[in-house]
């Protein structure tokens, strides 16, 4: 993969080893925590430790083989085909690492189901595997799909709006006919076999899938088995929208934060103002001025999701003491002073 080199790091800067076991190659962080807990990752001679952290520098064995991470990125696109299975698993004989066969150490980004066929990216990269897998980064894959009966517009437009598949209702989608039995569609997220769970969900079995696109990358006319460099150009307009969605992302966490801190001064304020006009008669807030809170707040919990249990929206309020109420108290505590005395 040309003019791509990875960042090279301070020699002294501390990692965590299940970052650099996955930025090695070597596996995934979670499968990087199994081997450390299993004891088959050692560190300069000693068995590692859960969270521990190393060096470039640092000796590290897996498995009883030296680990080094690479300075060269590698990203390729492979048109895998029906009957491989997206693992790493070498004792499975259909694993994607043996078929691909390539010179250096690489492992698939995210799966393809091993009865679907098409575009599936393999990196060395483990942090470009995080920002392509995370799901609220939306990125979109397309698909071409054929079923075994004809696309309905009722077809398209339960499939567009969301189908209710393992205790969740998919995201919103584009869905588009292009032949009698054949749609394409685009999804921003990756549920367990989610394409065949929602046709299953609304009548149709799904007798053909391909993926055509991940992101920027386009499958085009990559040969069955066969597998391309990505490009520089296609890796720039990656990292391009990778920078733009951490931007945002950014943004939305500072955003979210200040938000919550305006909802909880306005459950205080509107608290504060119903108990002083409720149970104590007194208004220290105009009705107007509560009201616009109250719609304000309402609007920041809709927006946010976020509705603390404390929150005048969920609580009926300060019970309403009446005058006579009042009284009866005063007579009461009239006549217990009286028996004390």
């Amino acid at each position: 993969m040309d003019n791509k080199k990875k960042e090279v790091k301070d020699e002294h800067e501390l990692i965590r080893l299940n970052k650099f076991l996955s930025d090695a190659g070597v596996c995934s962080r979670r499968e990087g925590d199994r081997l450390i807990e299993a004891g088959k990752v050692v560190v300069n001679g000693k068995v590692a430790l859960m969270g521990q952290k190393v060096t470039i520098n640092d000796d590290i064995v897996v498995n009883g083989q030296r680990v080094s991470r690479e300075d060269e990125r590698i990203l390729i696109a492979l048109n895998k085909p029906v009957g491989i299975e997206c693992t790493t698993d070498l004792n499975n004989k259909d694993n994607i690492v043996d078929f691909v066969n390539y010179p250096k150490r690489i492992y698939p980004v995210g799966r393809l189901d091993k009865n679907s066929q098409g575009l599936i990216l393999m990196t060395n990269d483990g942090s470009l595997v995080n920002s392509i897998l995370k799901a609220s980064n939306g990125h979109k894959k397309e698909y071409h799909v054929w079923t075994d009966k004809q696309i309905t517009d009722e077809f398209v437009e339960k499939m567009s709006s969301g189908v209710e598949i393992l205790d969740t209702v998919t995201r919103p989608c584009k869905v588009v006919r292009l032949k009698k039995n054949m749609f394409s569609i685009v999804l921003t997220q990756g549920l367990n076999r989610q394409i065949r769970r929602m046709c299953e969900a609304l009548g149709y079995r799904v007798v053909k899938l391909k993926r055509i696109r991940i992101m920027n990358i386009e499958l085009g006319n990559l040969p069955i088995g066969s597998y391309r460099d990505v490009t520089k150009e296609e890796f720039e307009t990656m990292a391009e929208s990778f920078r733009k969605i951490k931007i945002i992302n950014n943004f939305e966490k500072v955003n979210k934060m200040a938000q919550l801190d305006r909802i909880k001064e306005l459950v205080e304020l509107l608290n504060e103002a119903s108990k002083a006009y409720y149970q104590e008669s007194r208004e220290i807030m105009p009705n107007i001025e509560y009201d616009r809170l109250y719609d304000e707040l309402v609007e920041l919990e809709k927006e946010t999701g976020i509705v603390l249990a404390n929150s005048p929206t969920v609580n009926v309020g300060y019970e309403v003491i009446s005058e006579l109420q009042k009284k009866h108290m005063k007579v009461l505590c009239y006549l217990l002073i009286r028996q004390r005395m």
